[in-house]
């Protein structure tokens, strides 16, 4: 089962949030929406949970269009940025709320959350701190047992401790419950060990969506030291699209042919090489470089 917008965009007057986007959200996986602010990533969540219509394109679920599709509603949730709860409900009086929306809801995995989270769900939620009404939406969100589940810039505000609970539950549930959790931020640090896949939005279009594997797989870093540095001859041969020396030490970032890049090392016979990992945000600097976009335009930490 997958989400799936066909050429969809999205206007507010003049300004185009959404420019004919493609794209395919997989169940059973965890896919990061990235891009600075003002991207398009919230208009371009609120169509894939109904809220705003296509003004061209569709997005389909399981091929039933998702726009005014109660069984999709009923199947999603939505937790945007500043989650939404009823004027004076507590915790409880809102789970009773969901219970009714949400035919899956279950009430032993809301109490498990109320207790890992340490959450009084007596309180009333607005008296709550920010980042606990975070995580009041996290435990009603979860609780419902979701196939589709989108977050809007999920952890502003969470310390670090909650933070890395909530990613470590729901990495549980998209396993165990084959949930298709659809996740934006702004910023890639904190997508890096969570997403299996990530989507590079910018003004509105989409960049280009890659699997996290085949990303970190495609560009490494190497660093070598030599007793007599190499000619250019060395660099062409195994895909240099960047380098530094600094005296005997060269440091190169290689694309693609990854396999054999070692044995050719060797026969140059360096001193001693090392194969460096690279940050997502080093992966996009050398990917984007084709698109012409420098990537402190398109993320910002």
């Amino acid at each position: 089962m997958t989400i799936q917008l066909n050429s969809v965009s999205k206007s507010f007057g003049n300004y185009k949030a959404v420019d004919d986007v493609n794209l395919s959200i997989l169940q059973g996986s965890i896919q990061g929406l990235l891009g600075s602010n003002g991207a398009g990533k919230t208009t371009l969540l609120k169509l894939i949970a109904g809220i705003y219509k296509c003004d061209e394109g569709n997005i389909l679920y399981n091929d039933a269009h998702i726009f005014e599709n109660n069984s999709y509603k009923e199947k999603m949730i939505f937790i945007s940025d500043i989650p939404y709860f009823f004027g004076h409900a507590a915790l409880d009086e809102m789970a009773e709320f969901y219970k009714l929306m949400f035919p899956k809801f279950s009430d032993e995995r809301y109490k498990q959350l109320v207790e890992v989270l340490k959450i009084n769900p007596k309180k009333k939620i607005t008296k709550f701190s920010k980042g606990m009404q975070r995580q009041c939406a996290f435990i009603l969100g979860i609780a419902s047992r979701p196939e589709v589940l989108l977050l809007d810039e999920p952890f502003d505000g969470l310390d670090p401790i909650v933070r890395h609970t909530i990613k470590n539950i729901l990495i549980q549930d998209v396993s165990n419950h084959n949930v298709a959790l659809f996740v934006s931020s702004h910023n890639l640090r904190e997508m890096e060990d969570f997403c299996d896949s990530v989507t590079l939005m910018h003004e509105g279009r989409v960049l280009m969506t890659r699997d996290l594997d085949d990303l970190k797989g495609n560009v490494a870093k190497i660093q070598m030291a030599f007793s007599t540095l190499p000619n250019e001859a060395f660099y062409k041969g195994m895909n240099v699209i960047e380098k530094s020396v600094k005296g005997r030490v060269v440091t190169c970032i290689v694309k693609d042919n990854l396999d054999n890049v070692e044995e050719y090392i060797t026969k140059a016979d360096p001193l001693l090489y090392d194969i460096l990992p690279l940050t997502l945000e080093e992966i996009f600097t050398y990917e984007l470089g084709g698109y012409g976009y420098a990537i402190e335009n398109v993320i910002v930490e």
